[in-house]
């Protein structure tokens, strides 16, 4: 079960990377995301960024999903979690290991996006609650 969830969740994760990339989050008025200014790369390679969002009005599941750049290599997806859109401020943390390259401690480029998958007829449509974008550190451990 656990294996299955954490599938699911860089899935979803990794859904809402592509559809962050393709059109821009509008935040609502109280809703953002953001993103703390250091990450963790442990000796495997994997890759630890959080923060904290609000979001409100979700009717479908909702997700914070995360990526990060360094250098002039591509964004990758690191990981995604479930988001609660309750009013409420809530932290949120995702891990996992980029796909075809190593990032290094230093500078590197996270942007989060909080996204609702929310149900319209038979189709599942991506609505977008918060985006962020911020340089961070990312340290050994």
């Amino acid at each position: 079960m656990p294996v299955r969830r954490s599938l699911l969740a860089a899935a979803l994760g990794s859904a809402a990377l592509l559809c962050a990339t393709a059109a821009p989050a509008a935040a609502a008025p109280g809703e953002y995301v953001t993103v703390d200014p250091t990450g963790r790369i442990a000796a495997d390679g994997t890759v630890t960024l959080s923060g904290s969002y609000r979001c409100t009005g979700a009717t479908g599941a909702a997700f914070v999903g995360s990526s990060i750049s360094q250098g002039t290599e591509r964004r990758e997806g690191i990981g995604g979690s479930t988001a609660r859109c309750d009013g409420v401020e809530h932290r949120w943390q995702n891990s996992g290991k980029p796909y075809g390259q190593t990032l290094r401690p230093g500078t590197a480029r996270v942007q989060a996006t909080v996204v609702e998958l929310r149900p319209s007829g038979i189709l599942v449509l991506p609505v977008f609650h918060a985006q962020s974008d911020r340089d961070i550190t990312l340290v050994q451990g």
